[in-house]
């Protein structure tokens, strides 16, 4: 796809110097194109047959659809080939880069993006420190983490009334400030945390040299700061109380906004938490952020029609997606987790006992 045109700036804006030369050696200009094959999938111009289903479910797995064998009519990549492809199977071997080339080489250098605006129609922002190893490390994940996606609806019905009447509840100061807030997604991290215990093969780490199987459940929640984002753990969520969880929170996001949190208070974890719902997004797909063997993408609540005994009924649902690697969670263990983590958010009762 073609990117989006860069704003226009004002015809006297000056032209910016030219870019320092990399470092790693610029792949050549005009390198020899593949061959195409009937094993490629191709219509002998480079492009992969395949259904618009397909393409979107291997964007948002990580896979290149070149690698992924089609049994579609004439080679046709769809959506079953892609579901295969996320366990292993189906999948090409990776091409052998040539002897001297980059392991992993860019599509395009610095100097030919730029050479796309030659008018000077852009400004550049140089990387922080933060954004560079964000994008180091998503990228180190999607290319190394065999990701796949199991997503549920949740009745929060129960939930939104029990918030409601524990805020009302709380105590308050002499100016009648309450002590304490909650949030649903505080009810979210809480009930990630049991449902780790109560699936405690899920709550692992991969390595090499075994698996590592956590004891407690140390949440890793997404908060979102100027240039990027950054995840505090709540650590041993799963003793700690809705409105400890809260406070935790609270204080976490207004540090990390502040770019004042310590190491230790976001390095490791046993998931990670991503709430997008404040921004009316219904649902998505989160990238693992490793040692993590998953991550849990919440989005917004709304009212939707609902079947109850045969009536048509409204009630508050929210949809969460389960980010699951595939090495350390398989399917079967990735659906009991959601499962349990459907039950919790249902039933919120269930995690004050």
């Amino acid at each position: 796809p073609k990117a989006a045109p860069a704003p226009q700036a004002p015809a006297a804006a000056k032209p910016l110097p030219a870019p320092t030369p990399a470092k790693t050696p610029t792949p050549p200009a005009a390198a020899p194109a593949p061959q195409a094959t009937p094993a490629s999938q191709s219509n002998g111009h480079a492009r992969i047959f395949s259904s618009p289903l397909a393409r979107r479910l291997a964007r948002e797995a990580g896979i290149e659809l070149a690698r992924i064998n089609g049994s579609g009519p004439h080679g046709r990549v769809i959506a079953r080939d892609v579901e295969e492809a996320k366990s292993g199977k189906g999948l090409k071997a990776p091409a052998v880069a040539p002897a001297g080339a980059p392991a992993i080489a860019p599509s395009m250098s610095d100097k030919q993006i730029r050479a796309l605006f030659e008018d000077g129609s852009y400004e550049v922002i140089p990387h922080d420190g933060m954004r560079r190893t964000i994008a180091q490390r998503l990228t180190a994940s999607v290319q190394t983490v065999p990701h796949f996606y199991l997503t549920m609806d949740c009745d929060i019905g129960k939930l939104l009334a029990a918030r409601e009447e524990i805020n009302a509840a709380a105590p308050k100061d002499k100016e009648k400030k309450p002590a304490y807030k909650l949030s649903v997604n505080d009810f979210v991290i809480k009930a990630m945390a049991i449902a780790l215990q109560r699936i405690p093969n899920t709550n692992v780490s991969w390595t090499e040299g075994g698996m590592l199987k956590h004891k407690h459940s140390d949440i890793g929640v997404a908060v979102a700061m100027p240039g990027g984002l950054i995840t505090p753990i709540i650590r041993k969520a799963e003793t700690k109380s809705l409105s400890t969880i809260s406070g935790e929170m609270k204080d976490f996001a207004a540090r990390a906004r502040a770019r004042k949190l310590k190491p230790e208070e976001y390095q490791g974890g046993t998931t990670a938490v991503s709430n997008l719902g404040m921004y009316g997004i219904k649902d998505f797909t989160a990238v693992i952020n490793p040692p993590h063997a998953t991550i849990l993408a919440v989005g917004t609540s709304e009212e939707r029609a609902v079947v109850r005994n045969g009536k048509i009924e409204a009630a508050h649902i929210m949809s969460v997606t389960l980010s699951c690697d595939h090495r350390a969670v398989d399917g079967a263990l990735g659906a009991e987790l959601i499962g349990a983590f459907k039950m919790l958010i249902e039933n919120p009762v269930m995690m004050m006992v």
